[in-house]
């Protein structure tokens, strides 16, 4: 069953037809009717005839306008669906989610394989010189002038301290340690200087904290500084860290694994070892 566009409901139009072709097309099929109709009613047979002629012709046009456009909506319908092309699942992506290629996901599954190990970031302390044995991390338990006197142990505490935001102290005890050792007057007072303007002054941010008194002895001893100028202060800093700082570093979550991992290591060492 055929029908023409001008048949169709107003505000409705064929699949595959715009509104402009619909508009076309009906405007064409009136535009033939109206001849045919008056040319008919007014000159007789003959030309009623002609009328006819040019009405059916326009008709033909429309349906054969409609039957094409149907034919091309069958085509596409008829069409077989083409599903995206995904991308190859990788090995490695255990979800097969295809979002992430083959090269990311073995850098990710290398970086989880090579994570650092709670042993490797103790022993990366440690870079710098031998790893302490078990006697000597119980040893910083047992004195902190042990604990101060081994470069280790110095490493560790220089850590902790670092962490509460109080490194200066340490830094400034190394710092007159590395002064007593000078022998030059020139560099004595050019490194007497410099530890007075890190860590003495008060408009240092790494300023310790010094009583008045004491302060006031290192003034005086800078009018002509010596390796001993700071002694005083080095002395009140040292037992600072070791009544305040000292028995937390000992408490400390960083100290017992410490501790913990050089003692397993030792059990393990034993177990491996022929009787």
């Amino acid at each position: 069953m055929s029908c023409t566009v001008s048949e169709l409901p107003s505000g409705c139009r064929l699949r595959g037809m715009n509104a402009s072709s619909q508009n076309a097309a009906a405007a064409n099929n009136g535009n033939g009717n109206g001849s045919g109709d008056s040319v008919g009613v007014g000159a007789g047979s003959a030309t009623a005839g002609v009328g006819g002629n040019s009405g059916t012709t326009g008709t033909s046009t429309t349906l054969q306008g409609s039957v094409s456009a149907t034919s091309n909506v069958l085509q596409e319908s008829n069409a077989p669906l083409q599903r995206p092309q995904t991308q190859k699942p990788c090995c490695f992506c255990w979800c097969c989610c295809c979002s992430c290629s083959w090269a990311k996901c073995l850098a990710i599954k290398n970086a989880d394989e090579n994570a650092p190990t709670k042993r490797d970031l103790v022993n990366a302390e440690f870079l710098d010189g031998d790893q302490p044995t078990l006697e000597e991390i119980r040893s910083w338990g047992k004195s902190f002038d042990k604990l101060m006197t081994n470069s280790n142990g110095r490493k560790v505490f220089r850590d902790f301290l670092r962490s509460e935001f109080s490194e200066e102290n340490i830094l400034f005890w190394l710092a007159c340690e590395d002064l007593k050792k000078e022998n030059s007057a020139e560099v004595v007072e050019e490194k007497a200087r410099l530890i007075y303007e890190d860590y003495i002054s008060i408009l240092s941010p790494r300023e310790v904290s010094l009583d008045s008194r004491v302060r006031e002895i290192v003034n005086r001893n800078m009018i002509e500084p010596t390796t001993r100028t700071f002694d005083e202060a080095q002395i009140q800093i040292y037992t600072l860290m070791h009544r305040d700082s000292y028995p937390r570093f000992l408490n400390s979550q960083k100290f017992k694994t410490l501790a913990q991992m050089q003692d397993n290591s030792n059990a393990g060492s034993k177990a491996d070892s022929p009787t």
